[in-house]
């Protein structure tokens, strides 16, 4: 068992838990929006065998504080990167985890040794035609401070998707995303924090993927959303160093549904990186 250091940064009006284990180059784990750090648990002790591995929980996540205002959640990464005296990693994002540090990397290049983005979509992307199936249910779930019925919800979106109904997915890992979720939507974390962030990046990652100078591996599930994917081989078009791996069998979390099939993956391109 690979030993872990957990501790809190001190944050304006609030604080980041995060866990570090390993040495070497560092490689930093950000998470989904309806998910926590640990999502990453499956990646944890084998990625630690070979670098000093870093997970956090955003602010209104998981073991971090509640969010009581808009945030810049690049700049909640950086202040805990500097905290932590990581001057460049390997940047693994999942979901709006990925966004963040595509930001990061257009904003700060020399901080971004590669990217691993994960069921992610660039800032200033918006999805066209159909929202996802229960999207305005849950939304209104979440407005009228329903938390059971947005958990609910808000997991058929993200987790089962379009293609699936809750039965075709792992009860545990099912039950595990719920136990997650959960916290941000008794939070209300993305109507408090997200809804204005603060400080997004101008212009959007959309409009200047070309900028993007390091090793990038981008992953998507078979099974998620298609504009999502879509969104993947934009981001694979406009980034020079890119590649695109879809798994099968996975929907918008394929690390976390098929970590069998994605740590392998992972490792070979970081150690190739």
């Amino acid at each position: 068992m690979t030993h872990t250091t957990s501790g809190y940064l001190e944050l304006d009006n609030g604080t980041l838990y995060y866990e570090t284990a390993g040495a070497g180059d560092p490689v930093v784990l950000s998470h989904a929006a309806f998910l926590d750090s640990r999502m990453f648990d499956a990646q944890w002790e084998i990625l630690a065998q070979h670098f000093r591995v870093i997970r956090y929980d955003m602010r209104g996540y998981g073991q971090s504080s509640p969010a009581n205002g808009p945030v810049s959640r690049r700049d909640d990464l950086c202040r805990l990167l500097d905290y932590l005296e990581v001057g460049s990693a390997h940047f693994v994002g999942c979901s709006n985890g990925g966004m963040i540090m595509l930001d990061l990397a257009l904003e700060q290049p020399e901080r971004i040794r590669s990217l691993t983005l994960v069921g992610s979509t660039p800032s200033g992307f918006e999805p066209q035609g159909e929202p996802p199936r229960y999207l305005l249910e849950m939304l209104d779930a979440m407005q009228r401070a329903d938390v059971e019925r947005a958990n609910e919800l808000q997991i058929r979106i993200w987790l089962d998707g379009s293609f699936r109904e809750p039965d075709a997915v792992d009860k545990a890992l099912r039950e595990k995303a719920l136990l997650m979720n959960r916290i941000p939507v008794e939070r209300q974390t993305f109507l408090i924090a997200d809804m204005q962030p603060v400080n997004p990046l101008t212009p959007p990652a959309l409009r200047r993927l070309d900028a993007v100078q390091c090793a990038a591996l981008v992953v998507d599930g078979t099974l998620d959303h298609p504009v999502i994917v879509e969104a993947a081989d934009l981001m694979v078009a406009g980034m020079s160093n890119a590649r695109k791996v879809m798994i099968e069998g996975a929907g918008h979390v394929p690390s976390f549904e098929r970590p069998e099939v994605f740590n392998p993956l992972l490792l070979d391109f970081l150690q190739r990186a």
